[in-house]
């Protein structure tokens, strides 16, 4: 019997295609709407947002979601997912036109020329960093339109696009999950518990540049394996079209044109956090300036009107996969608001957690939180409907209102690494043109080593009595 046929395959490679994996998630949903009571807290607007009333849960009556019902929340969740599946759309129109002026090439391929590939491993480890603080200090689904160029970047060190995710996707997600000052988690559980805005930073931040360390490490040790051996590249078949440098180094340059696309998309960056910082600016303004990005660059690029309009198609055409995934996903949270089991799964979770030792406490909540995450994945939402519940009991349990936000955050943030029902997750790695699937085989290592990191930080926090 030949090896192949003898040997199993692993765990990894059970791991079922991502619209299998969803599906399969929207039937267990589905089936929970029958198994669990539907029930709901009380709410009240705190500032304009529904917050939760604690002590408020009861059950209401039941509301079972059938075939018919399962089925029409995929239709709901494109509804309810429109404005990230466009900013996917318009983020992958402005990188196809950037792609089509040669000036994403020509920029990557002047750079590692200058670095020089002697000095590939550096080159990851900065960008790890860079992107790392870009979602410390942006946000997440704001920096969607510098995924591609990580993308660019990995295939011309070498590596492959399951790498370009590594540096990009995998550093984006740790720094805005961990950051000490991501307004969605700590800011809104700081504002519900009361306490100073950004406070008890220091544990975070070391928290944060630990993970981010982990994340270069990996992202390195995982180039140096596809470099001895090409087999063992997890982006094996995935399509790299328009993304591979087209000469040798030695030959690249940046000429007048691609200068112009360069400053004209740098100059839409620059509005872009001027409008998130000081206009609240969200996902649609995003977009819009996306759009006007594209279109600056094929002016500038003096493309005809029929070369833009086909660049339009063919962004479209790559985009259209990652686009579907995401409204695919957010189908899960429609089927828990037609079951009315969300807010059940919240008050059972914080029901375990009465009567734990101290730091079992402060781990298992985060724990909880992890699992709340696949269902509210949401930061901002999450946080609105937990921490009312989760602060007192953490208080009630000898917790201090900074442990249990810390809890919180690690719950939400490091899970988010393989979360199949974050749409943010899911339109940045389309834009690296990567599979769930395939990315959970190589995030889940790191996944592990953040795990362990984080129940190290909440011992400490509990044994200084973090505050």
């Amino acid at each position: 019997m030949s090896k192949s046929k003898s040997e199993a395959p692993s765990f990894f490679q059970r791991i079922p295609h991502a619209i299998t994996m969803l599906f399969g998630i929207i039937v267990l949903v589905t089936l929970l709407t029958y198994l669990l009571p539907a029930g709901s807290y009380e709410r009240i607007l705190v500032d304009g947002r529904s917050t939760v009333v604690p002590n408020s849960y009861r059950t209401i009556s039941s509301t079972p979601v059938g075939i018919l019902g399962m089925f029409k929340s995929i239709p709901l969740g494109f509804k309810a997912a429109v404005e990230i599946i466009f900013i996917v759309l318009s983020g992958g129109i402005m990188f196809g036109f950037m792609e089509k002026s040669k000036a994403v090439e020509n920029a990557v391929g002047t750079l590692v020329r200058k670095l020089g590939l002697k000095n590939k491993h550096m080159i990851i480890v900065i960008m790890t960093f860079i992107y790392g603080l870009l979602g410390v200090a942006v946000g997440y689904e704001n920096n969607i339109a510098m995924v591609p160029i990580a993308a660019v970047l990995s295939l011309a060190l070498g590596g492959d696009l399951i790498l370009a995710a590594g540096i990009s996707v995998g550093a984006m997600t740790i720094g805005f999950g961990l950051s000490p000052i991501n307004p969605y988690t700590v800011g809104t559980g700081h504002k519900i518990a009361e306490l100073p805005m950004f406070s008890g930073a220091l544990l975070r931040s070391v928290l944060c540049f630990t993970a981010l360390t982990i994340m270069a490490y990996y992202n390195v040790r995982y180039f140096k394996k596809i470099t001895l051996n090409p087999n063992r590249s997890l982006g094996k078949g995935l399509n790299v079209s328009n993304l591979t440098l087209s000469k040798p180094l030695n030959e690249y340059g940046l000429s007048k044109g691609n200068w112009m696309v360069i400053s004209i998309f740098i100059m839409g960056l620059l509005a872009v956090l001027y409008g998130v910082f000081n206009l609240n600016w969200y996902i649609n303004e995003l977009s819009a300036v996306f759009l006007m990005v594209a279109l600056l660059s094929g002016l500038a690029s003096r493309m005809s009107a029929t070369t833009m309009s086909e660049t339009v198609l063919k962004a479209v055409g790559l985009a259209a996969p990652g686009a579907f995934m995401v409204g695919f996903a957010t189908s899960i949270k429609v089927l828990m608001e037609m079951g009315n089991i969300g807010d059940t799964i919240s008050h059972q979770l914080s029901v375990v957690l009465q009567g734990l030792p101290l730091y079992a406490s402060a781990i298992c909540m985060s724990i909880s939180q992890t699992v709340i995450n696949f269902f509210i994945p949401s930061g901002s939402g999450q946080a609105l409907a937990t921490l009312p519940v989760m602060l007192p009991l953490g208080e009630s349990l000898g917790l201090t209102r900074q442990i249990t936000i810390l809890a919180f955050q690690i719950g939400d943030g490091i899970s988010n690494l393989v979360n199949p029902t974050l749409g943010g997750l899911i339109a940045m790695l389309s834009m690296c043109r990567v599979p769930i699937d395939r990315w959970i085989r190589f995030i889940f290592p790191v996944l592990i080593s953040l795990l362990c990191i984080a129940v190290l930080a909440l011992v400490v926090a509990v044994a200084i009595n973090y505050s």
